[in-house]
């Protein structure tokens, strides 16, 4: 049997890996298998002051026109997936969103889902 890491928001041993990310059953908590969460030293939080994760699924909270582009990124439009980076500015989100694509978002404009 594979080697699989203790969950690091519960220590739970029965951790399994469901493709890109390692699930926790106890308390359904998921990471990325290629980053180590215990080297991040910087805090995200949301614009209500709640403290984000990789992985995890945002709203945005207010309409963003994207720099160079018509698109507009609508309030309410749900991100599924994002990766938190250590950026110089506050652009410390990136995702992915369907019908616009791969986008840098400043953590003051989503709410946690």
């Amino acid at each position: 049997m594979e080697n699989l890491p203790v969950c690091p928001k519960c220590s739970c041993e029965y951790t399994y890996e469901d493709g890109a990310l390692y699930v926790c059953p106890e308390c359904a908590h998921e990471w990325n298998k290629n980053t180590d969460e215990t080297s991040n030293n910087f805090e995200v939080r949301d614009a209500n002051g709640t403290l984000l994760q990789d992985g995890d699924s945002v709203s945005v909270i207010k309409d963003l026109k994207i720099k160079g582009s018509s698109a507009v990124v609508k309030v309410g439009t749900k991100i599924k997936s994002i990766k938190l980076v250590e950026a110089d500015d506050e652009h410390n989100i990136d995702c992915k969103i369907t019908g616009i694509g791969a986008l840098k978002i400043a953590q003051k404009f989503v709410k946690k889902a």
